[in-house]
């Protein structure tokens, strides 16, 4: 049974969308986190709104029933857009990415984008130096409460990351009936959903007939390899490679750079 995803639609206020961008997170996220230029975007373009997505054991979201897995997080979105209806594109950024690129056999969209994910396996979710399975680590080693929300952000903060980062994934602290904060989190959860995210390969989804691939790949991140840019490059005529000077956090780093891309790529009909 799919889990059930909580949802925000963001449009103008003068007028009602022709079609509908639907629009998810990366790892510990939610779509909240695009709410600015989710905004921007109807703003340049009237005729489209946007739907932000939690994906299952983020945000708002239902935890759903496991696995938990790239495919399964791909029914939920898949089960929500059929829901919905009128959705002409999707798009997801990092972990959302590659469920965004999973839902393209399920789904027959205009366009998908995949904002700097790569479509590869990993041998391993072992890498210390990704910031991702690090924070995952800790939080697997720390306390599950918390007595203020700054203690959380500097236990962050104490290994190795910025405050930046500690106050974004502070989000996930809920208030504590018992005093102080709790974490919402379920690592077991997660660390599911990251192993799946190492371990499923979805070139075969990606270089599949169908709709049009935005593939977003951010050239001072290391997440799509020179072996994904290289097959990148060679890939069918659908899909459309665009490079971006970023980091990985592209929403965070250069906004204004990913709305001028939706704005320039987001079809008119």
């Amino acid at each position: 049974m799919t889990a059930r995803l909580y949802h925000e639609r963001i449009a103008r206020s003068d007028r009602a969308p022709e079609r509908w961008l639907a629009l998810t997170h990366g790892f510990f996220g939610a779509g909240s986190n695009w709410r600015s230029i989710a905004r921007k975007l109807t703003d340049r373009l009237p005729a489209w709104g946007v739907i932000l997505v939690d994906l299952r054991q983020h945000g708002r979201s239902e935890g759903g029933a496991p696995p938990h897995t790239i495919a399964a997080c791909a029914a939920d979105v898949a089960a929500l857009v059929a829901e919905l209806g009128d959705v002409h594109a999707i798009a997801g950024h990092s972990f959302g990415g590659k469920v965004a690129l999973a839902t393209r056999p399920l789904l027959a969209l205009r366009q998908t984008w995949v904002l700097d994910a790569s479509p590869s396996t990993r041998a391993s979710g072992g890498d210390t130096s990704n910031t991702v399975v690090r924070v995952l680590a800790l939080m697997e080693r720390s306390p599950r409460s918390w007595t203020h929300r700054e203690d959380f952000v500097q236990a962050i903060v104490a290994d190795g990351h910025d405050v930046g980062l500690g106050r974004w994934l502070a989000m996930n602290l809920v208030a504590d009936p018992a005093g102080g904060f709790a974490l919402r989190l379920d690592l077991v959860a997660l660390r599911e959903m990251l192993a799946s995210y190492y371990a499923t390969d979805l070139w075969d989804a990606l270089e599949a007939p169908g709709g049009d691939v935005e593939y977003v790949v951010a050239t001072r991140s290391e997440t799509v390899s020179a072996a994904d840019r290289g097959r990148l490059a060679a890939a069918p005529a659908h899909v459309h490679v665009h490079e971006v000077d970023t980091g990985h956090w592209l929403h965070m780093d250069a906004p204004a750079l990913v709305v001028d891309l939706f704005a320039a790529h987001l079809p008119d009909v």
